[in-house]
């Protein structure tokens, strides 16, 4: 398991979001590796976030081609959770399952592809830097190349019995700016409008949206409004998240919230609404389903699939049309805590189901 010690070379580099040094510090040692195996690099050159990469490989027309994509960027600033440990059964981390992890999944397939036939064709590696602060970024550089690839391999972590995954939900965050009227509480009270009761309404009808039966959550996680105990609120702002597992029901839950906004539950009351889907639903598919059945008699295994409520950038490629599998890096737990950890034996079972999968692929 020498690619362990790549791992703790990644791991022992803070790769915050916003630390841009330390996300283009590991994203120019994962370069080095790749330009090892032949791989040429684009790089989106970025002043505030790290810079994000797209590996390319030569292109055989009578080949599928096909993208893997990963992400540099991790959860804790420096200080708060920093280096690699590991014990006979674990390694320990910030990113050892979420997603560096994942990343040295997929680069020590690819060099055993490299190993075995001396060059890599049809297959890409994309790797961005912004994805635990929801990809606003990168996701236009997803958006934009997906469209070039028949297949999407995703390197988040695997499930506890190694499911890979096949749907996960939309999210979309929101606003609703409400404004009213001061008034003096005790000597004006009538001639005020209450923002913070018309959000007060907007909320009760906010929840009703939520339908656990159907996977749809409505979360209304902070409200902000008024100025003081005697005076009637001016003004309130709702900030909410929507989560869906349908294409059906993000639409019933847009139009729900242009309907709320639009209703003043408190005469004299404006609202207005801003926000927008960070990304949109990853449903199962038909294709999927092709594809893991191709997979089962291509590794000899089978393959067990779940649904998260979590999302990732297999959301961006999967809306595009591309048949998208994710949960292909190592099992682990904890993620985004200061217990993140990864089962070493899964690295082993993952880096095997890969290689075989870009083998058969190569031919």
């Amino acid at each position: 398991m020498e690619y362990l010690k790549d791992l703790e070379k990644i791991i022992n580099i803070n790769s915050y979001t916003k630390n841009k040094e330390g996300v283009d510090n590991v994203a120019q040692i994962m370069s080095s590796w790749l330009k090892e195996l032949g791989f040429n690099e684009t790089t989106y050159q970025r002043e505030i976030i790290g810079n994000h990469q797209l590996f390319t490989t030569q292109r055989k027309k009578n080949l599928k081609n096909i993208l893997l994509l990963g992400h540099n960027d991790t959860v804790f600033p420096a200080g708060t959770f920093e280096g690699f440990t590991e014990d006979e059964d674990w390694v320990y981390g910030p990113g050892v399952c979420d997603m560096k992890g994942g990343n040295i999944v997929a680069l020590e397939s690819l060099r055993n592809i490299y190993k075995d036939n001396k060059s890599i064709s049809n297959v890409d590696f994309l790797l961005v830097s912004d994805e635990e602060s929801g990809s606003d970024d990168s996701k236009h550089v997803t958006l934009d190349i997906a469209k070039n690839y028949d297949y999407c391999f995703v390197f988040e972590a695997a499930g506890p019995n190694l499911e890979v995954v096949t749907g996960r939900k939309g999210v979309g965050t929101f606003t609703i700016s409400i404004q009213g009227v001061p008034a003096h509480a005790g000597t004006s009270y009538l001639k005020g409008i209450d923002a913070n009761l018309e959000a007060s309404y907007k909320l009760q009808e906010l929840s009703k949206l939520t339908n656990l039966d159907l996977g749809t959550t409505v979360n209304v996680g902070k409200i902000e409004g008024g100025i003081g105990a005697n005076t009637i609120s001016p003004k309130c702002e709702m900030l909410l998240e929507i989560r869906y597992t349908t294409n059906q029901e993000r639409d019933r839950l847009l139009c729900a919230l242009d309907e709320i906004t639009n209703t003043s539950y408190v005469k004299g009351t404006t609202s207005k609404l801003s926000g927008l889907i960070q990304r949109d639903v990853m449903e199962a598919n038909e294709n999927q389903a092709i594809l893991i059945k191709q997979i089962e008699e291509i590794t000899q295994t089978s393959i067990l699939t779940e649904k998260r409520g979590g999302v990732s950038d297999a959301n961006h490629v999967s809306s595009c049309g591309v048949t998208t599998i994710d949960g292909f890096g190592p099992f682990g737990d904890g993620d985004h805590t200061k217990k993140e950890r990864a089962l070493k034996e899964s690295f082993n079972h993952r880096i095997k189901m890969m290689t075989d999968i870009l083998k058969h692929f190569q031919k």
